[in-house]
Formats: C-alpha cells, structure tokens, sequence
C-alpha cells in the first residue's frame, strides 16, 4: 500500500474527521470564553476593585530606558522583560470557566444518555426452511 493511499486511508477513518471538527468547535468555543471572560467578567471584577484592570498589571523585570510608555504592550514590544501576572491570571480564569462549561456539558450529555431507554433485543431470525428440515430429520433419527 502506497503512503498516499494509507494516509488517505487513516484521514477518511470517522475518528479523524470527528477529532478535526471537535478542534475547529473547540478553538471557536476558546475565542467565546475568552471574550466573556475580558469583556464581560474582567470588567465586573475589575470595577468590584475599583477600576482596576488586571490585563494591565505586570513588574517591570529591567530598567526602562528614556521614551518607552510604562504599558505592557509598548514595554513587551521594546524587548523589555516584564513578569504579566495579571495576563496571566486573565487566561487563568479564562481556563477555570472553559474546563467548568465543558464539565457541564459532558455532565449533561451523560445524564442525557443515561435517560434513553434501552432498546428491545431483536428477536431471532426464523431459520431458513432447509435447517427447519435438516433438524425434522435429525430428531426423528434420533427417536
């Protein structure tokens, strides 16, 4: 088997494909948490603590040199090493609410297949009308 055909093979498989929609979803679900969590939560939590904005909080791990603004962006761009805990504590969070959605949904959708009902067992095929005869023969063999 050729490598292209193999791959072919491995890339078709329902795994794959499932495994490839999940990550596009995730990464589309990432980018809604995300936004929740920087424009509807950290602003909350920001003004609960007076207007602070967490983004913005880092120590500066070197001398700032003459004309560089004191913000994370302008001291990150200027190769200026700066210790962002409050980035950090923003993905963090984002972390915390995107593992807790993704835990109720996995709860809900177990709770939801535990409700189905289980399905009747078919009942067996009649067999076909030459064993029906095959085992007439054999019982009166066996009398």
């Amino acid at each position: 088997m050729s490598f292209v055909s193999e791959f072919k093979a491995f890339a078709m498989k329902g795994n794959v494909i499932d495994l490839a929609v999940g990550v596009i979803i995730g990464a589309a679900f990432g980018k809604i948490v995300d936004s929740v969590v920087a424009d509807l939560i950290m602003p909350v939590v920001g003004a609960l603590f007076g207007g602070l904005d967490f983004s913005q909080f880092y120590l500066v791990l070197k001398d700032i040199p003459p004309g560089v603004p004191n913000t994370l962006a302008d001291l990150k761009k200027a190769g200026i090493p700066v210790f962002a805990w409050g980035s950090f504590l923003t993905v963090t969070l984002n972390f915390v609410i995107l593992a807790f959605i993704i835990f109720m949904m996995v709860k809900q959708i177990n709770r939801l297949k535990r409700e189905e009902p289980a399905a009747e067992p078919a009942a067996p095929a009649e067999p076909a009308e030459d064993i029906v005869l095959l085992r007439q023969i054999r019982d009166a063999l066996n009398k």
